[in-house]
């Protein structure tokens, strides 16, 4: 779950302090390194598992992850994330071996009923996703960042490494498109995942992370499950992209000078230890947060105990690898190295994270056992592609593997990885029922070509044959969250027939969720002819206008179209603009705006529509025809 025990640095004292520390941390455990005092002879496997919280009414966000910990204060393994929407618990480390998958998932789905339970009580359910469908721009605001000085300090150090005027960006292209900037980093409180851990030993640190860099992007095309933001459908598996430029802080530059994001897959493979991680991480990425280290970890070593190294810990979680190296101290008080698996998502439910940790597990050891050196047989160039593809195409990627061989996702995993997965779980004697319990989920998912994210994309493009998108985004996360409580693998998931959403409510929902943003306007020195023609062509009856920056500066509506042409004197050659018959101030909504208040805007003043406004900037439109559509809506479920 992170040091929650940190701080933003505020003089050059301090960041001396601690780098020094950072130092200490790195020298400590290369000598724990060099004189065997890591623990050997054990494999463990763990995980962490993220969600989301919404409203049982409306499966809007629900912002009251607090208020939910105040009533869970005596379950420990439940703990904040980012934001007020989301939650993390800790799941009990297990030796890999015998029944120990079921055990995790046992775990899981016991310890997710129990905080059911308790958010029932504050009319809130959780869901398993990698990003929630009804999340919206507005929710990603820091009024809704968990109050942690933790979150606190890192937002303020991330944003104080952006230049001045520069803001976080977003772009993204899949079906849909998306381009937006951000004023904070909150847009990393998107994602949720299902974090996984396994314990290696420091001689074979180096083999393994590299296969686990091997298997990124085969493990997330059968995973994926994060195929929508804000209303749009982008990568299969959004996670990735959203991560990274959420925490982008690069400014553009007129020059090649190479720079490396803060979340990463890494530029090579791994030569000798895991230590060329941790120096390039610190070589790389200046010192975000520090926190109050009480040890010097060379003293702790001299003295025989073991550190914590806080220092090198506190650095390594403002690093996202997506396979990212961990230190911890056991039990018995042994140091060990693990790896986190940071690429899968949350959900689809329970026993399908499992399922992936289980493919992830075999695999990683089936692996080892097939090839020494998987450098011998793909190049990092191929790994890092195959990585981005499974992002952007989840299960219908083609890979390239051993010997330059071309597979899609569904025949690399069904012949290849599979047979695999399943040697190296038999190698760790995990319980012949487990392996066939979630690797035949995998099987029946690259079978029928079915995952998360292929699921939610066929949903969501279903619903919005018959519904607003606002309607059609809270139809797919209710029907997300009733499969999830019925424990059925997604493979199993019927496609919906309709939408089920009769406690919807738009009454409370703000303008942005509803508003047109495909948008056609004219310029204020475009000819009238050609703005009737483009609003005939279109059949609309409104038409912004604006400047060459996009400011809102008029609109025209076919009531001034036909009061113009209606007193058109004749005369020839005569040349009449948009300016001189548009409306120069007209009435405009906020995105923030509710309907009910947009409602009222446009009865009272009888106007038809309201161009929705951010900054003087048009980025959107409401219409009497929305207003019709929802109201509609309302009355065939009100009749049913």
């Amino acid at each position: 779950m992170g040091e929650q025990r940190v701080s933003l640095l505020q003089e050059n004292k301090e960041m001396q302090q601690f780098v020094r520390s950072l130092l200490d941390d790195v020298k400590a455990l290369e000598y724990m390194l060099e004189h065997d005092m890591f623990e050997s002879g054990i494999t463990r496997i763990g995980a962490e598992q993220e969600m989301c919280l919404v409203n049982a009414d409306n499966y809007k966000p629900a912002t009251n992850a607090m208020e939910a910990l105040e009533k869970m204060k005596d379950y420990e393994w439940v703990e904040t994330e980012l934001a007020k929407f989301n939650l993390e618990t800790n799941l009990t480390p297990h030796v890999f071996k015998g029944d120990c998958l079921s055990k995790l998932d046992e775990e899981n789905s016991g310890k997710l009923e129990k905080i059911r339970v308790e958010l029932a009580k504050l009319n809130t359910k959780l869901v398993l996703t990698g990003i929630l469908p009804t999340l919206t721009k507005t929710d990603m605001t820091i009024d809704n960042l968990t109050p942690k000085p933790r979150y606190y300090a890192l937002m303020d150090a991330l944003s104080s490494h952006l230049e001045k005027g520069e803001k976080f960006k977003l772009n993204l292209e899949g079906i849909d498109e998306l381009r937006i900037t951000h004023d904070s980093p909150m847009l990393e409180a998107c994602n949720t995942s299902f974090q996984v851990h396994l314990q290696v030993s420091p001689d074979n640190f180096v083999q393994m992370y590299n296969i686990a860099q091997a298997l990124a992007g085969p493990t997330m095309a059968i995973a994926a499950n994060s195929p929508i933001v804000f209303g749009k459908r982008l990568w299969h598996e959004s996670r990735i992209a959203l991560f990274q430029q959420a925490l982008d802080t690069r400014s553009s530059k007129d020059h090649l000078r190479e720079k490396q994001t803060r979340v990463h897959f890494g530029k090579d493979w791994l030569h000798k230890s895991v230590l060329e991680i941790y120096r390039e991480d610190i070589a790389r990425f200046r010192v975000l947060l520090a926190t109050d280290v009480k040890e010097n970890s060379l003293e702790e070593i001299a003295a025989g105990r073991i550190p914590k190294l806080r220092s090198l810990q506190v650095h390594n979680s403002t690093v996202y690898r997506w396979n990212r190296p961990c230190y911890g101290v056991s039990d018995n008080g042994k140091p060990h190295l693990r790896i986190e698996n940071r690429v899968l998502p949350s959900g689809p439910t329970t026993i399908d994270e499992v399922a992936n940790a289980a493919f992830w597990l075999g695999c990683m050891e089936g692996m080892a056992d097939k090839v020494k050196d998987i450098k011998e047989h793909l190049s990092f160039e191929d790994v890092s592609d195959n990585f981005l593809k499974a992002a952007k195409f989840g299960i219908d990627t083609n890979f390239t593997w051993f010997n330059d061989k071309k597979y899609s996702a569904c025949d690399l995993i069904l012949k290849e990885l599979l047979p695999l997965s399943r040697k190296g779980l038999k190698k760790h004697k995990v319980a012949k029922a487990d392996i066939d319990k979630y690797l035949g989920i995998i099987e029946a998912r690259a079978k029928t070509h079915t995952n998360g994210a292929r699921w939610q994309l066929r949903a969501y493009t279903h619903f919005c044959k018959t519904l607003t998108k606002d309607e059609a985004l809270t139809a797919l996360t209710k029907t997300i969250i009733e499969n999830q409580e019925k424990g059925i693998p997604v493979h199993e998931w019927p496609l919906p027939n309709k939408a089920s959403i009769d406690t919807y409510r738009p009454g409370k929902m703000r303008v942005e969720q509803f508003m047109e943003t495909d948008l056609f306007t004219v310029r204020p020195d475009d000819i009238v002819e050609l703005t009737a023609e483009m609003m005939d062509w279109r059949k609309i009856r409104y038409m912004p206008v604006e400047d060459e920056e996009g400011k809102l500066c008029g609109l025209i509506t076919s009531r001034l179209l036909l009061r113009h042409f209606s007193r058109k004197t004749g005369i020839e050659n005569e040349v009449t603009t948009v300016k001189d018959v548009m409306i120069k101030t007209p009435m405009t909504a906020a995105p923030n705006t509710t309907i009910i208040e947009a409602m009222h805007t446009m009865r009272d003043n009888k106007v038809g529509c309201l161009p929705v406004v951010k900054e003087g900037e048009l980025i959107g439109i409401i219409t009497e025809m929305d207003f019709l559509r929802i109201s509609g809506r309302l009355m065939e479920r009100m009749e049913k």
